[in-house]
């Protein structure tokens, strides 16, 4: 009943902050404080949503273009996954394997994506392959550290306890690194698809014609704050609902998180 309390009351504090946040727009647009060239009232918000849901942008329906845009971050993010979990497990338990691997990882993770964007469209094209790889890389890296860190926080003792029954370098990995591990494998997972999400700007702002981020780029050149502002709430709304997707997903398969 405390507990259940406490998520109620501290609701009330998100809702009470977002009503504060949806006010001071009116109010500050109500009374013409900043020209609604630069911040569009929440009507003018709402009644361009509206009008893209019936006539798109740029002659493309509003739903394709988010539904590129999370393709692009779901087949990115999903690759991203299949290669960075076992690169980082194996790189935080075999150290030679992290000697190869680690140093790479290290030397791209702090270049800001545009400094190669241009270099992956160059090798790959306009298409899909650049926009996609790009995103990969943004994902990799943050997944990949938080499994290599995930294997150094395991207790050493769980390790030679297991080895002191007879079980193997392959019945440690799959039955205490891996479970022990997953916590931390799930928030690199979420900061992951942060940083990939915030990368899809960057990946449609050049060299393409659909998708929320670059719509949001290309209403920009226009002065059209509304459909702006429509595109950045939809990537926020999206954004929000793909966390609590995976904390839901973490809840369910690591429900031994937090147990001594």
């Amino acid at each position: 009943m405390k507990k259940t309390k406490r998520k109620e009351n501290l609701r009330l504090y998100t809702y009470a902050t977002w009503g504060i946040i949806l006010l001071a727009w009116f109010l500050i647009t109500e009374f013409g404080l900043v020209t609604s060239r630069l911040v569009p009232s929440p009507l003018q918000v709402v009644q361009s949503f509206i009008e893209m849901m019936q006539k798109g942008y740029n002659g493309i329906p509003l739903w394709s273009h988010i539904g590129i845009s999370l393709y692009r971050l779901f087949v990115s993010s999903f690759l991203a996954i299949l290669t960075a979990i076992p690169l980082g497990l194996m790189s935080g338990y075999f150290k030679r394997f992290r000697a190869i691997i680690d140093s790479v990882v290290q030397f791209y993770r702090p270049l800001p994506p545009l400094a190669y964007y241009t270099f992956l469209i160059l090798w790959l094209g306009i298409d899909e392959s650049s926009k996609i790889t790009l995103l990969y890389l943004a994902a990799f890296a943050p997944i990949y550290l938080a499994c290599v860190s995930a294997v150094s926080n395991i207790d050493p003792n769980y390790l030679l306890s297991a080895e002191s029954l007879g079980a193997s370098k392959k019945d440690i990995f799959f039955t205490v690194v891996l479970p022990a591990s997953l916590p931390e494998v799930f928030t690199g997972l979420r900061t992951a698809i942060g940083i990939a999400y915030t990368t899809l700007v960057s990946a449609e702002m050049v060299a393409a014609r659909s998708g929320v981020g670059w719509m949001v780029i290309d209403a920009s050149r226009y002065l059209k704050s509304d459909v702006m502002f429509v595109g950045i709430i939809m990537m926020g709304i999206t954004g929000v609902l793909l966390d609590w997707v995976l904390r839901k997903l973490e809840n369910k398969l690591v429900f031994w998180k937090g147990m001594q």
